[in-house]
């Protein structure tokens, strides 16, 4: 805390360009396909302001844990241009492509 006004702090700011962020997709019970927003570094981010835009916007249920945003479905690129526009750093967003369980088992011969 800077010890500024609300309306003059900085700090949100500052810690979002020291966030790195990864978007990946993940699968749950019965093969449901989750997108999981991952913050690492210089944690000062408030996921349940993030959680509420991105609800908000993509239509979504979802909830925080841990470190971490879920929501339901495939939305790793709208989320993108989502924490672009609330002031994250571009260059720190990275979107990881993880194969489906069904396609490794498949490469695998599980």
């Amino acid at each position: 805390m800077c010890g500024l006004p609300k309306d003059l702090c900085v700090c949100s700011d500052l810690s979002a360009d020291e966030q790195v962020i990864t978007i990946s997709n993940d699968t749950r019970k019965w093969g449901k396909v989750v997108t999981l927003v991952t913050f690492e570094g210089n944690f000062d981010a408030n996921l349940e302001e993030i959680l509420k835009a991105a609800k908000k916007k993509l239509g979504s249920g979802g909830t925080v844990r841990n470190n971490s945003v879920e929501l339901r479905g495939d939305h790793r690129f709208k989320l993108k241009e989502l924490l672009i526009k609330l002031g994250y750093d571009e260059e720190k967003i990275f979107i990881r492509f993880l194969a489906p369980r069904e396609y490794m088992k498949g490469l695998l011969n599980i």
